[in-house]
């Protein structure tokens, strides 16, 4: 396979992460009614852009987009890990007065012991830069 063919396949899978990260996210809110916390927020506001870039860019193959799109996927990738340890870790959460919506610390999913919303956006997050990352340079 020559290098061009497997960087666009590289870049195709990026962008299907970004886009079931995408949907997923527009599944818990919209169809399940989660309701996002500031930090889901934040979340959305870095993948959403990246599913749009990407799609383009694997339409249009190309494979330059990565330097507009990894900063977004690792900036991404700090917010969904500080969210997951405000999560976990007990009391690590910053205490603040009641706001509207909900809490960041809120877990409306926990498959099996550790899988919650920020965990899901992290590993996609984490894919995104790896997929992008493993494409060779010309």
């Amino acid at each position: 396979m020559r290098k061009k063919q497997k960087s666009v396949i590289l870049l195709y899978f990026a962008w299907v992460v970004a886009l079931i990260a995408t949907l997923g996210s527009l599944y818990f809110s919209e169809i399940r009614g989660f309701v996002p916390c500031k930090m889901c927020w934040y979340q959305r506001i870095l993948m959403y852009p990246i599913a749009i870039f990407l799609g383009i860019a694997a339409y249009n193959q190309d494979t330059k987009i990565k330097k507009y799109v990894l900063p977004l996927s690792i900036t991404g990738i700090f917010v969904s890990a500080y969210h997951y340890v405000i999560q976990k870790v007990p009391n690590f959460a910053p205490i603040t007065p009641c706001t509207e919506g909900a809490p960041c610390n809120a877990q409306y999913i926990n498959w099996f012991g550790f899988v919650t919303i920020p965990f899901l956006a992290l590993t996609a997050f984490v894919l995104i830069t790896m997929l992008l990352l493993m494409q060779r340079r010309k």
